[in-house]
């Protein structure tokens, strides 16, 4: 399914359309099958409108117009789902959009006063902002970069888990991008920090955009150099060399550390290094 981003809806709506609502941050599933979040007609649309104290028009999807909208509670036949549990049980795409349309909405709840000089503000006809009544600031959908990094020697995986993590739990290290800072800075300097070890120049993996609340995931592989695992008191509660044939819980592949962990596992598995051409 191909998704076309836009702003303002066009002039004529598609008989059926996608409208991600939420209330109080938990996306809204049907009650019958929460695993199939499907564009519902004009007429479940415009009734779910009348109830919205927010909503947004996000582009189309496969020829549906796709929309997000905050409700204060939940109607009929529709149950509120946390968003990660709902990103997991939705197809990618879906889960995709739900994270978009959760990311709008959450810039328009934080962004009605002018962060400059309080004033209310109002949106922009001609993009995604909002502009201040008074002073004219204008403020656009935030985005946090942040890095992943994957340390890796042959046959051996680098994994720590923080103390928010589900019991047993382990992934690969991030951290937020400080200002000032390239995203390659970011890793060697959060890998100093969160376990005490050095890396060779990371490698590039992919990268994707994270709805909690608003993050860009950029992910890398890095090759340790040198050093012995010292975990960052508070933020790491454990961190340890895993062999690959006996990981621990890892997260699973609606998240980009899943597919990091578990591409970077079968390339070194037959041999290969991560990275390599």
């Amino acid at each position: 399914m191909h998704f076309i981003p836009a702003h303002r809806p066009p002039a004529e709506p598609s008989p059926a359309a996608w409208c991600f609502a939420f209330v109080q941050r938990q996306l809204l599933l049907p009650e019958s099958n929460p695993q199939l979040l499907a564009a519902v007609d004009t007429a479940e649309l415009q009734r779910l409108v009348t109830l919205t104290t927010s909503c947004h028009y996000l582009g189309s999807l496969a020829g549906h117009d796709c929309w997000a909208a905050e409700l204060p509670e939940a109607p009929p036949g529709w149950e509120p789902t946390p968003l990660r549990s709902a990103m997991m049980a939705v197809d990618p795409t879906i889960a995709a959009l739900a994270g978009r349309a959760a990311q709008v909405l959450e810039w328009d709840r934080s962004h009605r006063y002018c962060g400059v000089c309080g004033s209310p503000t109002e949106h922009h006809a001609g993009e995604r902002s909002r502009v201040c009544t008074a002073c004219g600031h204008t403020a656009y959908p935030r985005l946090s970069p942040a890095m992943m990094a994957l340390v890796w020697r042959p046959g051996e995986l680098l994994l720590a888990r923080s103390p928010h993590y589900a019991p047993g739990m382990y992934s690969a290290l991030a951290g937020f991008v400080e200002a000032g800072e390239s995203i390659e800075e970011c890793l060697h300097r959060e890998v100093a920090e969160e376990v005490g070890v050095t890396v060779a120049p990371p490698v590039y993996y992919g990268s994707q955009s994270w709805p909690f609340p608003h993050s860009l995931m950029v992910a890398y592989t890095a090759r340790w150099v040198s050093g012995d695992i010292v975990p960052q008191p508070v933020e790491i509660e454990d961190a340890r060399w895993f062999a690959i044939d006996e990981l621990p819980n890892i997260p699973a592949r609606f998240s980009i550390a899943g597919h990091l962990i578990r591409d970077t596992l079968e390339m070194l598995k037959t041999g290969g290094e991560p990275g390599a051409r």
